[in-house]
Parts: structure tokens; sequence; C-alpha cells
């Protein structure tokens, strides 16, 4: 909204620094960042008095999780309003990508604020039914990439894009919503399922996001494009600022999410981040870096798959408890050990997912 100050410039004044992205980017990170340390308490406090016993905590979890007992969840909410707010104040809101991968977070923000809340009011960890949530999940999902396709260049539009290779394309056409939908769906239900110790998803969404953000920047000018030598998706840039909203919130977030938790994010947070890195690599023709970029929420989901499918064929476990960092917490790793030593993981991915922006 605040781009629109750029119509007060003469060109060589104040005003025209909103013409510039990474500008909006820090407004919008500021503006994050205070959004989250000024009613991170109060949220607190509505959510505890309203909760009464807060998120429910599984009987079969690791023992060390009974302490957590009381700890109130839809702490999401934090880092939705900040980004929201954050966005809608400094992206340009004529642009089509940024209105696609806001949709996808607030509605998937929804499912999440549902689920929770069925869970804190039934006091049971089973929440709204996992069919509805997955078709709900389903449906923004092919939204999401039918509306992306429309606004993908010509010669891009339904294809699939190559990491490092750009004259690779693979055109899927009528799959390429189906594969859309994989995309962002995957990532929401893999971050929901690493959110599961305190601190351990909210670091390396925000690595993920930033990486995406300055993927998304570099493909939407054609400059750039030209000397990386991946592909033009114009209009791409402004989701940097939404990408600044997140690592803002997500600080914010994170300064009452350090353990020992005051709030957990819940669903209402893990699937609309989760989402949303979905939805950023849709938009920006990079659905296969993210598999690298979010490497760590790729090993966390197949981690549950491998469990689950290995137990009905051998009634055995591959691990001691899915997800992985639960395996970890029963060999007895302390909790801050595996949320840092997860962090430099999702870090080195982070850039080894950047060097796919290959250099001529």
């Amino acid at each position: 909204m605040l781009y629109w100050l750029t119509e007060l410039s003469d060109g060589g004044d104040f005003f025209n620094l909103f013409r510039y992205i990474t500008f909006r980017a820090g407004g919008a990170f500021l503006t994050a960042l205070i959004f989250g340390f000024l009613f991170g308490r109060p949220l607190i406090n509505v959510l505890r008095r309203r909760q009464g016993k807060g998120q429910p905590i599984r009987d079969d979890g690791p023992e060390g999780h009974f302490v957590k007992a009381g700890t109130p969840t839809m702490g999401g909410l934090l880092i939705i309003g900040a980004l929201v707010t954050s966005t809608l104040l400094w992206a340009r809101l004529d642009n089509p990508f940024v209105w696609m991968v806001l949709f996808v977070t607030v509605a998937y923000a929804a499912i999440g604020f549902a689920d929770d809340y069925a869970k804190v009011s039934k006091q049971n960890t089973a929440g709204v039914s996992g069919k509805i949530r997955l078709l709900l999940g389903l449906l923004i999902a092919a939204i999401a990439g039918f509306w992306a396709a429309q606004y993908h260049p010509a010669e891009l539009s339904n294809q699939l894009a190559m990491p490092i290779f750009k004259d690779t394309l693979i055109n899927l056409g009528y799959l390429f919503v189906p594969f859309a939908v994989i995309v962002i769906v995957g990532a929401a239900n893999a971050v929901n399922l690493t959110d599961g110790l305190d601190g351990l998803a909210i670091m390396p969404v925000m690595i993920a996001t930033s990486t995406l953000g300055v993927i998304a920047y570099a493909v939407g000018r054609v400059d750039f494009t030209d000397y990386l030598d991946v592909h033009y998706v114009p209009g791409t840039g402004e989701i940097l600022i939404f990408a600044a909203g997140v690592v803002g919130g997500g600080l914010g977030f994170l300064w009452y999410n350090a353990p020992p938790a005051a709030v957990f994010m819940g669903d209402t947070g893990s699937l609309a981040l989760g989402g949303a890195l979905g939805a950023i690599a849709v938009a920006t023709k990079h659905e296969l870096v993210l598999a690298i970029v979010g490497g760590l929420f790729v090993v966390e989901a197949l981690s549950v798959i491998i469990q689950v499918l290995y137990f009905k064929r051998t009634g055995k476990r591959v691990f001691l408890m899915a997800p992985i960092h639960h395996h970890y917490e029963k060999k007895g790793w302390a909790e801050p050990t595996i949320v840092i030593r997860f962090w430099i993981i999702s870090l080195i991915l982070a850039i080894v997912g950047l060097a796919t922006l290959k250099v001529r």
C-alpha cells in the first residue's frame, strides 16, 4: 500500500525510495518484528486465559514433553498477523503473486486455527478430521496452482523448470495444477510435522523463506535472470516483501517460543507457513529447489511415511519414534541440541539451494 507514495515523488526525494523492493522489504521486516514484540505478550495472555489447560500433550510422546502441559497454542496468529499486516502495508497490492501467496497462507491458517481450536476445546489431540483438513487443503492448493499458471509467462506456463539447467523444461500440461497441489499440500504438512519441539520449526521456516524470497527477487528481474541464467518470471520480486514479513514475524514469535516455550505456534502457524513456502515455490517456478531448501521438512515427512509403511508391513519400527526429531529425543539428545543442529542443517541446505542459481 505504501508503494503508492511514489506518486508524490518527483524522482529524487524520499518518496522515491518506495519504488525499491529492497527498501520496502526492509520496512516489512521491521513492521512485522515490531508487531511481534508489541502483541506477543498480550496475545499469549489472552490465549492462556481462553485455553486454560493449553495444548493437549500426546500420551505416547517423549516423557520430557509432559512438563509442557498448560502451554497455550495458536501462537501462529502472531506470525500471521505480523506478516499479513506488513505485506499489505509495504507490497504492491496490484501484484497477483502477492495475493496468491497471501491467499494460501491465510486459508491454511484458518484450517490450522479450526484444528487447534478443536484440540484445546475438547482437550484431546484429535482435532478436525484429517479427511476434512486434506480436502480443504487440496482445494486451496488447486486454486493457487491455477492462479499462478494464469500469470506465468506463456513460455513457462504449465512447465516444470529444472534447477541449474535453464533450457530444460518439462511440459506438465493439465498436470501442472495437480503438481502444484502436491508441492503446496506437501510443504504445509511437512512443516506441520516438524513443529514438535520449542523453536524447531520456526527457524528453518525463516531460513527457507528468506532463501525463496531472494530467489523470487532474482527471478523477478530480467537483468538478474540473464546474469544468473534462470527463468524470468515478472512480478515475483514483490514476494521478497512477504518473505521479509515472515522473517520479522518469525523472530518476534521466536522471542516467546525459545525454550522453554511460552507459546506454541500450533497448526495455525505451521500449516500456514508451510503452505506459504509451497506457494512461493510454485509462483517462482522453483518447486524442485524447495525440496532442497526445505530438505529438513522433507526428511521429517519421509521419516513418518517410512515408519508407518514399515510398521504396517513388518510390525516393527525403523525409528524409536517419528517424526525423526522424536527419535533423537528417545536416544537421549537434549531438546536444545536437536533444535540447534537441525537449524544448522537447514542453513546448509539453504546455501545449497541458492547455489542452484547458476552464474554464467
